[in-house]
């Protein structure tokens, strides 16, 4: 895929699950990111951005409004064919404006890839990002991806190896 194409980043749509799910298969195969069910994907759509390299869908990424002033960096993957043309970057800085739209204050990931993010100004975490009455009000959530940020024990497996990661905008 010549990287000298414009990559051009927008709302995913209904017809973009497919390709959304083939996109996150192999990295949730590898356990770098969390396998989800199609009805996930449906559920959380007006939260995912996908990119794209003219008219073909190489990546995708969502924001997750976790709390007033808190989001999530969630399921941000790109095609291996698509590495290195600014995929990643493109829809983590379309996430960020999101965020940024929406009064969010701080970002934060979880995520194998320490170097990319640090570059994006995330900053890695040790501990809860969020006070004790935060905390206790996300205890509630049912999300898996809300458990994986408060480091809940029955989500270990799926966050072994990862870098808790946070941004402040």
């Amino acid at each position: 895929m010549a990287a000298d194409r414009p990559v051009t980043v927008r709302h995913a749509r209904t017809a973009d699950v497919r390709l959304i799910r083939g996109i996150v298969a192999p990295h949730a195969q590898s356990r770098v990111l969390v396998a989800k069910d199609a009805v996930t994907y449906y559920e959380s759509l007006q939260e995912v951005r996908v990119a794209e390299i003219g008219d073909r869908v190489v990546g995708c990424g969502a924001l997750h409004v976790m709390w007033e002033d808190l989001a999530e960096i969630r399921t941000l993957a790109v095609e291996p064919a698509a590495k290195g043309a600014g995929v990643g970057s493109a829809i983590l800085d379309a996430l960020v404006a999101d965020a940024v739209e929406l009064g969010v204050e701080r970002l934060f990931c979880l995520t194998f890839e320490v170097e990319f993010f640090a570059h994006h100004g995330f900053q890695p975490i040790e501990g809860q990002a969020v006070e004790p009455a935060v905390y206790a009000e996300l205890l509630r959530s049912y999300d898996e991806g809300v458990a994986e940020f408060l480091d809940l024990e029955r989500v270990k497996p799926n966050t072994l190896g990862n870098t808790r990661m946070l941004r402040v905008l």
